[in-house]
């Protein structure tokens, strides 16, 4: 019979039954009696009675404290639970904080205000002499417009650098725009001649659409809605083209007003060659100059340079010869050839001189032509 510590299987194949001849030479002395063998039982403890005096080493904590009780077992869910609230309130925190500078961020860009409306002065410049008339050809001849080129070629550029905020291609490109602007609003024919005015309407900033159309339609001279500081206009009852090579001179010139505002100036001399609507009494050759003085700024963003748009931000414009008592807001209306001096303005201006335009003190100047051997301007090449 097996008694408590024998193996369980039995006493192995070939070992003896405790004879000292199977034991190791140095085991022969000791000896084993039967209640001592009965005695050495194998007894395994628990964990818990292994761990003795160590069973707290690891204890559960509260939450916010730190502090509790509690064996091991519930140590680990304690610490993550403190972990998960910590993470909700930071993301909390994070959501709530972004909320505020979405809110309160000093740093977001006010909205702009749009573009200025147009600031126009027109001035018409009466004659000082009788009005000369004849052939366009013979009338440009004789006059400092000999030199000038006709149409756009006259509208040259100049060199075009890059500014601190604006590279040489959105310079180059702010030029080009602007001569865009000079050729529709003062060499376009059916511009001229009052029938079209869309040529023009289509470079303009969206802004200023509503300030032009009612300068169109319901012009005036305060200022603001002159059809005449947009653009040059006929006035189609009494005046037309007596020749569409309309000559040209002038310069442009740019700089950066701002870090995200390029400003172009322009600064040109029209002459047209017109004669009365109606060739009633007047000869065949009876045809005369008009001369147009445009000193224009135009003023472009990044947006208006991808869109080719401009801002029409000022115009001065001088022109002659008229009758001062005429109102040039809704179209000009040049004195025919023969017409002798009207009313005399406050200072003489002459709107063939280069480099910036004699400004009239009134409402009104008279026009000083100076012979084409004394002054010339912008000679052709």
């Amino acid at each position: 019979m097996a008694v408590p510590g024998d193996p369980p299987n039995g006493t192995p194949e070939n070992v003896g039954g405790g004879d000292d001849e199977f034991r190791p030479d140095e085991y022969r002395s000791i000896v084993f009696d039967e209640d001592f063998v009965r005695a050495a039982r194998i007894q395994e403890y628990s964990a818990q009675e292994r761990m003795g005096e160590h069973a707290r080493a690891v204890r559960s904590r509260s939450i916010w404290s730190g502090a509790g009780s509690g064996g091991s077992r519930s140590a680990s869910p304690g610490r993550g639970a403190r972990q998960g609230m910590l993470l909700v309130l930071l993301i909390a925190t994070a959501f709530a904080v972004a909320v505020y500078m979405g809110l309160r961020n000093p740093y977001v860009p006010v909205p702009g205000g749009g573009a200025e409306p147009l600031a126009s002065t027109v001035v018409p410049l009466a004659p000082a002499a009788v009005v000369p008339g004849g052939k366009p050809a013979e009338l440009y001849a004789k006059s400092p417009a000999a030199q000038y080129r006709v149409g756009a070629a006259g509208i040259t550029m100049p060199a075009v650098r890059r500014t601190q905020h604006f590279t040489d291609g959105q310079v180059g490109a702010a030029l080009s725009i602007a001569k865009d602007y000079l050729v529709q609003s003062s060499l376009d024919p059916d511009v001229l001649s009052g029938a079209a005015t869309r040529p023009v309407r289509v470079l303009l900033d969206p802004d200023q659409l509503a300030q032009f159309d009612r300068s169109m339609t319901s012009p005036s001279g305060d200022g603001r809605y002159a059809a005449t500081g947009w653009l040059v206009r006929f006035d189609p009852a009494t005046t037309v083209l007596a020749d569409s090579h309309v000559r040209a001179s002038g310069t442009l010139g740019y700089e950066e007003v701002a870090p995200d505002v390029l400003q172009v100036t322009t600064d040109h001399t029209f002459v047209y060659a017109v004669r009365p609507a109606s060739a009633t009494g007047v000869a065949a050759d009876g045809a005369s100059l008009f001369t147009v003085r445009r000193e224009l700024r135009l003023r472009f963003d990044r947006e208006d340079l991808t869109a080719r748009r401009a801002e029409l931000a000022s115009a001065y414009v001088m022109a002659g010869p008229q009758d001062c008592s005429a109102d040039p807001a809704a179209g000009f209306r040049p004195l025919t050839a023969g017409t002798g001096p009207t009313t005399v303005g406050p200072a003489a201006s002459d709107p063939y001189a280069s480099g910036h335009p004699r400004r009239a003190a009134g409402l009104c100047g008279v026009l000083a032509t100076p012979p084409p051997e004394t002054e010339p301007v912008s000679p052709a090449p």
